[in-house]
């Protein structure tokens, strides 16, 4: 279960980081000669041992086995130099060991520098039996990566790849399981049998255990990278391509594969820049070494990304020719719209010195109107003064009113206390008693009528337009028109009794000499006709004849 989080975390890891490993690798593809410079300098420091006075052939031995060592993926053709003087010390020095050690190492030159026949002929003269555990891993090492070599340049492919891959279990065999080695090339046959889960477990715990950028971290991220290829993940297959050619330029291994590999990718993904960087960085390396096997391989697809790469150039070319073109234009019209707003700004200018003078005019008008202001403003306190106080009149005014009517409905009362006592005598049939009151209750009913005839005069002349205003509140086929030497009727006696202020259905029945009943009833009639609404229809006729309304 760990291992899949590895791997997935590692996928995301890659998408993540691939932006800086790409930096970086460009980077370092710039400056590559500063790498070679180290590079030649570690190799100057070796051979100025050679020139130690009295040295040994077996010392003269062992520093050109060092000298070959480094050239061996630097330069393949002085590799074979050192490898041939040494060949010729151990046939000198007649030493069995030096001479299969110096015929593998100078194998392995030939098959990178493409020399299949010399380096078949040099394994074919090794008695294996004879060989020690190291060197017979070298032994079968060698023929594994001369037929794997060979494959690529020949028609006949299948077979010399099984000849590799025989060659390759010979080796697993001798290897012992717990060595790098083994798992390297464990993890390579697995591959071929598309068991990649598990090539892919083996490299990636390789890779997170190696600490140093050496060359063997470069084939590891190498072959982790085919492993990816074959699953067709092409970001993972960018990412381990990268992190191999960051070992391979960091340790001047020009005999490399993976800055190729990287520049088939990206050239796929549609990064041809990146892919002629890649591949032209390749090329160098494969001439610079004289790896022919590189250089084929590099060939090949070479023209391919440079053409595209010139092709592309040549397209931003065009691109960059008619952005200049539309900028040229671009240009003339802005020259254009700098002369026009040049213009503008001077008439602006102008407008603003008017502006400024109009401003200086108005700011004397402003001072005239702020000294009329004022006096307008001591005016308006003059009349909210007289408006304080005719408020207050209106308010004594309504109180003398409520006053009156509450003594002309005490006065009613008394009527109607009279009215009672005279039903009593007449259930009681007293002649001479009814035959007087009844004298008098005519005497006060014409005295009623004379009230009422006050009360009208009294209130039109307090509120003159009551009947206008009111029949405005009113739907036009219900609004009231008054008999001739009428004031008012009974409706409109009832609300103007509201208008003073007597809201109680029972006190207005009082007054007017009516039940109360009736009374509400007269009022829920007038209130349906009315053309406001009717829950705000008593407020609006309170408001008859008001300053605020």
């Amino acid at each position: 279960m760990w291992i899949v989080l590895v791997l997935f975390s590692g996928d995301i890891y890659a998408i993540d980081t691939q932006d800086s490993l790409s930096a970086t690798l460009y980077n370092l593809i710039d400056n590559k000669a500063t790498y070679v410079h180290k590079k030649e300098k570690r190799l100057s420091e070796i051979k100025n041992m050679l020139d130690v006075p009295d040295l040994s052939i077996e010392q003269e031995y062992n520093i050109n086995k060092q000298l070959f060592e480094e050239y061996k993926t630097y330069i393949s053709d002085s590799a074979i130099y050192y490898g041939r003087k040494n060949l010729k010390i151990a046939l000198e020095l007649g030493n069995k060991h030096q001479l299969a050690e110096t015929r593998l190492t100078l194998a392995s030159s030939y098959s990178i520098a493409g020399m299949f026949i010399e380096s078949l002929e040099l394994l074919r003269s090794i008695e294996k039996e004879s060989l020690t555990y190291q060197l017979k891993v070298d032994y079968y090492d060698n023929f594994k990566l001369l037929y794997s070599y060979y494959a690529h340049n020949n028609s006949y492919t299948y077979g010399y790849k099984a000849k590799s891959e025989r060659y390759r279990d010979s080796l697993l065999k001798l290897l012992d399981t717990s060595s790098t080695q083994y798992k390297i090339v464990y993890s390579e046959k697995l591959c071929d049998h598309d068991r990649l889960k598990e090539a892919k477990e083996i490299l990636l715990r390789l890779l997170n255990q190696s600490e140093e950028e050496n060359h063997e971290r470069a084939v590891l991220a190498y072959a982790l990278a085919n492993v990816y290829k074959k699953e067709n993940n092409v970001e993972m297959q960018k990412k381990y391509y990268t992190i191999s050619a960051i070992s391979d330029i960091k340790n001047s291994i020009k005999e490399n594969a993976s800055l190729q590999a990287l520049a088939t990718v990206l050239y796929d993904t549609g990064e041809i820049e990146n892919a002629y960087q890649c591949i032209k960085s390749s090329m160098e390396d494969a001439i610079f070494c004289n790896a022919r096997l590189r250089t084929f391989e590099v060939s090949k697809i070479f023209p391919i990304i440079d053409s595209a790469y010139q092709e592309k150039t040549l397209k931003q070319r065009e691109e960059l020719k008619h952005f200049l073109l539309l900028i040229s234009i671009l240009s003339v019209f802005l020259i254009i719209a700098l002369v026009f707003v040049y213009r503008q700004m001077k008439k602006v200018a102008r407008i603003r010195r008017k502006l400024h003078q109009s401003n200086l005019k108005l700011s004397d008008v402003n001072s005239n109107l702020k000294e009329t202001n004022d006096k307008l403003k001591a005016v308006n306190l003059q009349f909210s003064a007289l408006n304080v106080e005719l408020s207050e009149a209106n308010q004594i005014k309504e109180a003398y009113i409520g006053h009156f009517l509450d003594l002309c409905s005490t006065y009613i009362n008394k009527l109607q206390k009279f009215q009672n006592n005279l039903n009593r005598k007449v259930m009681e049939n007293k002649q001479e008693d009814l035959y007087k009151m009844l004298r008098s209750n005519e005497m006060v009913e014409n005295e009623l009528k004379e009230l009422y005839d006050n009360f009208d005069h009294i209130f039109l002349h307090l509120y003159p337009n009551f009947i206008e205003e009111f029949n405005a509140l009113l739907q036009e086929e219900e609004k009231f028109v008054l008999k001739a030497n009428e004031l008012l009727n009974v409706e409109l006696r009832i609300f103007a009794l509201i208008r003073l202020g007597i809201t109680d259905s029972s006190k207005i029945a009082d007054f007017l000499h009516y039940s109360t009943n009736t009374i509400y009833s007269y009022r829920t009639r007038v209130r349906n006709k009315a053309a406001v609404p009717r829950q705000e229809f008593e407020n609006l006729v309170m408001k008859i004849g008001s300053i605020s309304q």
